[in-house]
């Protein structure tokens, strides 16, 4: 009970902390904070909150920090192109803002923005207009310590029924794995090579664990 009353305590004081740094914290960059439809574009929020907080960094005493933004919606078994169309432009809208949010805040050189995702969908559709769960996928790696405007790993063949189709239905056997994805981002977050291999444990299954997205 002492345990939980004192997690609680810090808790509801690192609430107050934040709620007071945040009170001043402004932004000129503008967030997409709606659709063109007029539904809010809930990753622009939260990625405008996480802009904020790195705005006052210092006074909460923070020199790293890992933020977790959510957009759901992509499970589309039906009339994928319609909400994906939608789903896509939210994440665009959101992403740029939140760069040109560091870019204000001269952290863009410190700052990483990355995507991640359960599962992609097969590339062949359903009898509904979607589409179903599949496996590989690809995701994107924005900031400006990213050497960008390049494909990382091995562009499969989108062919049915190919070398990299697990089932004749475009379920792509991905080339590049999550456990490089996540070992190139930890190197640079300041991981140690000692550490890898515990925190990534099929890591020294592939040729490299840093696949040279990031200087």
């Amino acid at each position: 009970m002492q345990a939980a009353n004192g997690t609680l305590g810090r808790g509801a004081s690192y609430s107050n902390a934040l709620s007071g740094a945040l009170a001043n914290a402004t932004l000129t960059t503008q967030f997409p904070l709606t659709g063109p439809d007029g539904s809010p574009n809930t990753l622009a929020s939260q990625l405008q909150t996480v802009a904020r907080i790195v705005k006052v960094r210092g006074s909460l005493g923070l020199s790293r920090q890992i933020f977790f933004c959510e957009l759901g919606g992509f499970d589309t078994h039906g009339g994928q192109l319609g909400i994906q169309d939608a789903l896509l432009r939210e994440l665009s809208g959101a992403v740029s803002a939140f760069y040109q949010a560091t870019q204000e805040l001269g952290v863009d050189q410190n700052v990483t923005t990355f995507t991640a995702s359960e599962f992609g969908r097969t590339l062949t559709p359903n009898g509904s207009g979607g589409t179903d769960h599949a496996w590989g996928n690809h995701h994107f790696v924005i900031g400006s310590g990213v050497q960008g405007g390049k494909f990382y790993g091995q562009f499969p063949l989108l062919t049915l029924g190919g070398q990299y189709d697990a089932n004749n239905r475009g379920t792509l056997i991905p080339t590049t794995s999550v456990d490089q994805y996540g070992a190139t981002l930890a190197e640079w977050f300041g991981v140690g090579s000692g550490s890898m291999a515990s925190i990534f444990p099929n890591i020294g299954n592939f040729g490299t664990s840093n696949l040279g997205i990031l200087g």
